[in-house]
C-alpha cells in the first residue's frame, strides 16, 4: 500500500490511502466492499425449481390440515351437494360440473394464499430471495408443488363426481378432469398473487371476498350471464371464472371437443400463467 503525507489546514501531515476508503470509524476498507452486491439474477433452472417444489412438498407434508382443505373438502362438498338435491338428480347434473371446477379453484386459492404469505412473514423468502435464486425458479417451484396436490385433487373430486355420485356428462369424463386442474391451477396462481398484498392470514382471508366471490356471482352458475345486466355480463366477461364454468357445461352437453371449450380452456390457462407472471413481479426483499 502507497502511503503519501499532505499538509491539512492544522499545519499536521494526515495521510492519504489510495488503494482504499475510509468509513466513519476511521477504518480502512477495500475499495468496492463497503456495499456487498446483490446476487445477480439467473434465468429459470430446471434444478433450483425443482429444489424449491421439493422444499414446499416437504413443509404441506407436515401440515394436514392444510392437506385435508385441499383434497378432502371439495369431495366432501360435492357429496353433500349431490344429497341435497337427492329427489332431483338433474338438477346436481345441472350444477354438479360447475362446481366441479369452482370448489377446487376457491380451496387452492386459500390454501396457497396462506401458506406463501406464512412463508412471507417468517422470513423464509427474505433469506431465498437473498441467495442467486431467481424469482423465477421460486414462483415456478411454487406453482409446481401446488400444481401437484391440485392435479390429485382433481383425479379424486372428478372421479367422485363422475363414477360414484352419478354425475352424469355427455362428453369425455378426461375432459371435465382438465378443466378441474386448469381450475385448481387458477387458484394456485390467485393465491400466490395476493399474499404479497396481506400482511398476516385473516388478511389473505379477506380477499376471498373481493377477488372469489364476485366471480362466483357473476360466474353463470346461478342465472346465464346473458340474463344480466349488460355492466354485469360485460364484467363477467372479462372475469376467468366465467370462463371455468361454461368450459365444463361444454363437456356437459356435448359429445365432443367445441370450440367454445378449446377458447375456454385457454382463456383459464392464459390467466393463470398471467397472474402467475404477476405474483414473480410482487417477489421482492422487503430489508435493504
Amino acid at each position: 500500500m502507497t502511503t503519501t503525507d499532505t499538509p491539512d489546514s492544522t499545519g499536521t501531515n494526515a495521510s492519504t490511502d489510495t488503494p482504499g476508503t475510509s468509513d466513519s470509524t476511521g477504518t480502512t476498507a477495500p475499495t468496492g466492499t463497503r456495499h456487498a452486491p446483490a446476487p445477480a439474477a439467473r434465468t429459470l433452472s430446471a434444478a433450483r425449481t425443482l429444489a424449491t417444489t421439493a422444499r414446499v412438498l416437504r413443509q404441506l407434508r407436515h401440515d394436514p390440515r392444510s392437506i385435508a382443505l385441499m383434497l378432502l373438502v371439495p369431495c366432501v362438498m360435492l357429496v353433500l351437494l349431490r344429497y341435497v338435491f337427492d329427489g332431483s338428480s338433474r338438477t346436481f347434473d345441472s350444477i354438479g360440473a360447475s362446481l366441479l371446477g369452482i370448489f377446487p379453484l376457491i380451496t387452492m386459492f386459500l390454501v396457497t394464499s396462506i401458506a406463501t404469505l406464512r412463508e412471507r412473514t417468517s422470513g423464509t423468502l427474505e433469506r431465498l430471495l437473498a441467495m442467486p435464486l431467481g424469482k423465477g425458479d421460486l414462483i415456478a417451484g411454487y406453482a409446481l408443488a401446488f400444481g401437484l396436490v391440485a392435479v390429485v385433487q382433481s383425479l379424486l373430486a372428478t372421479g367422485l363426481a363422475v363414477w360414484a355420485l352419478g354425475l352424469d356428462v355427455v362428453g369425455s369424463a378426461w375432459l371435465l378432469l382438465l378443466v378441474a386442474l386448469l381450475d385448481a391451477l387458477l387458484g394456485t396462481a390467485l393465491g400466490l398473487f395476493v399474499s404479497a398484498f396481506a400482511a398476516s392470514e385473516f388478511q389473505a382471508v379477506q380477499f376471498m371476498p373481493a377477488v372469489i366471490f364476485p366471480q362466483l356471482l357473476l360466474c353463470g352458475l346461478f342465472a346465464p350471464r346473458s340474463s344480466m345486466h349488460p355492466v354485469l355480463e360485460a364484467v363477467s366477461d372479462v372475469l376467468p371464472m366465467s370462463y371455468a364454468v361454461d368450459g365444463m357445461n361444454q363437456v356437459l352437453r356435448h359429445p365432443d371437443i367445441t370450440g367454445d371449450f378449446v377458447r375456454d380452456a385457454v382463456i383459464v390457462a392464459g390467466c393463470a400463467v398471467l397472474v402467475l407472471g404477476l405474483g414473480a413481479a410482487t417477489l421482492r426483499r422487503r430489508t435493504a
